[in-house]
């Protein structure tokens, strides 16, 4: 038996190929690879003494034979193929152990594998005679497989194959993706986009429990869902994952850089309450107040630490299925596995920024930028007589920020740091508007309002203005601007444009 070795990740490399000559198996192996044997002293082969052929160009060529890829692609179940290895003194080679260099870690043309690649899909390709490992992961069963039974199962094979052809094509989308930043469409989209999503995450089930689900990410891409622990708490679910990603980069961007602690509670992906406050007991305190019917069977989510105090605070609540936060004290986790033992427990780093937003539309899909934000307090515009006051100014932030994450049409009042009324996924503008005020009640008297996109016509402000708030953030850009600043005028609303829509489907 004969293997060939040519890996750029050399994790579990010696063991393996220890391994493999302790059962007798011909090693053969390529540059760095061949090195790393030597100085682990195992014996093996170097590609030249097959080939009679000498790296060459740098080590650009250095497999690229026909007396390797001969031994690789050869269907020992075709007389016309033997023959041509006989009269060639070519020796079949059973296993083919490749990784290629990592190309995302940074690109350049000097990464650019031609010979790894080639390798791995010949040894795919010809899977009936060649097992192809790719994944060091794998090292440990393909080696136990050979001591028991000698050779690999046709399944084993496959199944490796498979990984094989996942390996070469994510290796290519990374490739397509590097020439996008510098070959794109006028407009600034890439003329394909390619994704290869690899399991991550098996979960408890889809969006409802007769789908199936599972976490998938970019290949080679973790996220800061790769880092989440899960402490207590049943399976995780898609809409488990779905709020409490939605609830974490909320709280995220109310907290920012204000130096403050943010709680947010999620249900259905919109927030139900969201509030900044100096302390976690606090602000937890402070979002639940905003809407604790809705608060039942939510997400939690805080950016800070959850002690004793806070988790006391959240046992003595509403039933939530989801808390996370930055950390989890030991106490903590008691006292909120004792109040209910299905519930999630999860410490996560702060979400990162993505890139694109991909949904499908049946058998298409739509992408698009991440949304971001754009503008800031510093450049929105006073359009009506009066100008927001500072402690307004803060509260139409918080408003604006918890809007823009909260499905279309979305209208959210916000008072002292509190996100006391969301309405959300209204046909109308008006609808979300009266939702809102009847939720925030007194509170919503001196209070600031966000609507994510503007106001078609003065009944939405109208109705923001009859419930006691007094400062409006929204884009602008209706034909009926001026209706609406008239409105605001005659009620003394301070109202501010930012020019900047945040429609969420």
């Amino acid at each position: 038996m004969r293997a060939l070795l040519s890996v750029w990740d050399k994790r579990g490399l010696v063991a393996f190929a220890g391994g493999l000559a302790d059962l007798g198996v011909e090693l053969v192996a390529s540059g760095g690879t061949a090195a790393a044997l030597d100085e682990a002293g195992i014996a093996h082969r170097a590609v030249e003494d097959l080939t009679g052929w000498p790296e060459m160009l740098g080590g650009r060529v250095k497999t690229l034979h026909p007396a390797l890829h001969a031994g690789i692609l050869a269907d020992l179940d075709d007389d016309s193929h033997r023959s041509d290895l006989t009269k060639h003194d070519i020796a079949p080679i059973d296993l083919v152990v490749c990784n290629l260099y990592p190309f995302s870690s940074d690109p350049s043309i000097a990464l650019i594998d031609v010979g790894g690649p080639t390798m791995v899909r010949a040894a795919a390709k010809n899977h009936a005679h060649v097992g192809v490992v790719v994944d060091p992961a794998d090292y440990d069963s393909v080696l136990a497989e050979l001591r028991e039974a000698g050779q690999l199962c046709s399944p084993t094979r496959v199944r490796l194959a498979r990984t094989a052809f996942a390996h070469t094509a994510a290796y290519d989308a990374a490739i397509v993706e590097w020439f996008d930043t510098d070959v794109a469409r006028p407009d600034g989209l890439p003329e394909s986009v390619h994704l290869t999503l690899e399991l991550a995450q098996p979960l408890r089930y889809g969006e409802n429990p007769h789908q199936r689900g599972a976490r998938y990410r970019i290949q080679g891409h973790a996220t800061f869902w790769d880092h989440v622990v899960q402490h207590a708490g049943s399976a995780l679910s898609y809409l488990n994952l779905f709020d409490a990603d939605a609830a974490w980069r909320l709280a995220h961007e109310l907290g920012g850089d204000t130096g403050r602690v943010a709680a947010v509670i999620v249900k259905h992906a919109n927030a139900c309450g969201a509030a900044v406050a100096d302390d976690v007991a606090e602000a937890y305190r402070l979002a639940l107040g905003a809407d604790e019917l809705s608060a039942f069977g939510g997400v939690v989510a805080v950016t800070g630490e959850i002690d004793g105090v806070v988790a006391t605070a959240i046992a003595g609540g509403p039933q939530a299925d989801v808390v996370i936060a930055a950390s989890i004290t030991d106490d903590a986790r008691a006292l909120l596995v004792a109040r209910r033992k299905a519930t999630r427990l999860l410490s996560a780093p702060a979400p990162g920024e993505p890139t694109w937003s991909i949904r499908t539309i049946g058998d298409s899909a739509l992408v698009q930028d991440a949304d971001r934000f754009e503008s800031d307090p510093t450049s929105w515009e006073v359009v009506t007589s009066r100008a927001p006051t500072a402690a307004e100014l803060a509260d139409l932030v918080v408003a604006w920020r918890v809007c823009a994450r909260t499905s279309s049409n979305a209208i959210v009042i916000a008072r002292d740091g509190v996100a006391v009324g969301i309405g959300a996924g209204q046909q109308s503008r008006v609808v979300p508007a009266q939702l809102a005020a009847a939720k925030a009640g007194e509170r919503a008297k001196g209070a600031a309002a966000a609507s994510d996109a503007f106001f078609p016509f003065p009944d939405g402000l109208e109705a923001l203005a009859a419930a006691g708030v007094t400062a409006v953030v929204q884009p602008g850009g209706s034909i009926k601007d001026a209706d609406v600043i008239a409105a605001a005028d005659r009620a003394g609303i301070a109202m501010v444009f930012t020019s900047e829509r945040h429609f969420r489907h």
